[in-house]
């Protein structure tokens, strides 16, 4: 008993703040799936514009965040071919997995096959941040919240992503905030499992392995699964207009966070 007190304090002493930062961040998935809400928001130009902003954010936070930061820390703690070798194989990795996972999901309809990719590989992506957020919360709380804040708006349109196609190719609203919410819960799940099991073995390569992995399946997830369906959904201005807007987005985001 007087360890599981002791266990507790610790706990709560150390570990309480951090986590509700956490949970901050991750629980942008949630609130973009709000958006399912919006009148209109399930025709075919509304859905091509949703997926070719939600693609397209993917793909700008694996090529301009996940990946540099990343490979930075990779090269400075390795050789150049060694490091070369750990980072390819690992964002090959990433497109690998996804692509099973692809012919895997059973295909009740494309748009919902996109749904289900989008939940796992975004809890995938979920659970290294949550242990980067609470890591960082840890040491400097001040430092934690403004990450948390930029992943929650990062987080917004992966829950649009989760929630929109689920909730359209199923009918039920109810089947795509839960996959949204469940999605959410990767970082504070990331954030405990780091305090109770790897706490030991995590550090800034191996949170950097996992986001280049990640980067991978975002990316190829993005591609061939996200925009195809953006394209077959509307050929015309919808998906090109989205994009634009991701990239208007995550300008500022950048500038502010």
């Amino acid at each position: 008993m007087h360890k599981i007190s002791q266990f507790l304090i610790i706990f709560n002493m150390n570990i309480l703040i951090p986590l509700i930062i956490c949970t901050i961040a991750g629980f942008g998935t949630l609130i973009g799936s709000l958006l399912v809400f919006i009148p209109k928001i399930d025709k075919k130009g509304s859905m091509s514009l949703i997926l070719g902003f939600s693609g397209t954010i993917m793909i700008l936070i694996s090529i301009l965040d996940l990946l540099p930061t990343s490979i930075f820390t990779i090269f400075s703690a390795f050789s150049i071919v060694k490091s070369l070798i750990i980072s390819i194989l690992s964002f090959y990795l990433g497109c690998l997995i996804i692509n099973i996972l692809d012919k895997k999901v059973e295909e009740e309809s494309s748009l919902y096959k996109v749904g289900i990719l989008s939940l796992i590989g975004l809890m995938l992506h979920n659970f290294p941040e949550g242990i980067a957020t609470f890591m960082t919360s840890l040491n400097n709380q001040n430092l934690g919240i403004k990450l948390s804040i930029a992943i929650m708006l990062h987080n917004i349109p992966e829950g649009i992503c989760i929630c929109i196609p689920i909730a359209k190719s199923t009918g039920s609203i109810k089947k795509g905030i839960k996959a949204s919410f469940i999605a959410s819960l990767a970082e504070p799940l990331g954030a405990l499992i780091a305090f109770i099991f790897l706490h030991r073995y995590i550090n800034d390569i191996t949170i950097g392995i996992i986001l280049i992995f990640v980067a991978g399946i975002m990316i190829t997830l993005s591609i061939n699964s996200i925009y195809k369906e953006a394209k077959r959904l509307e050929k015309g201005k919808c998906f090109l207009i989205g994009i634009i807007i991701a990239i208007i987005f995550n300008l500022i985001s950048i500038i502010f966070f």
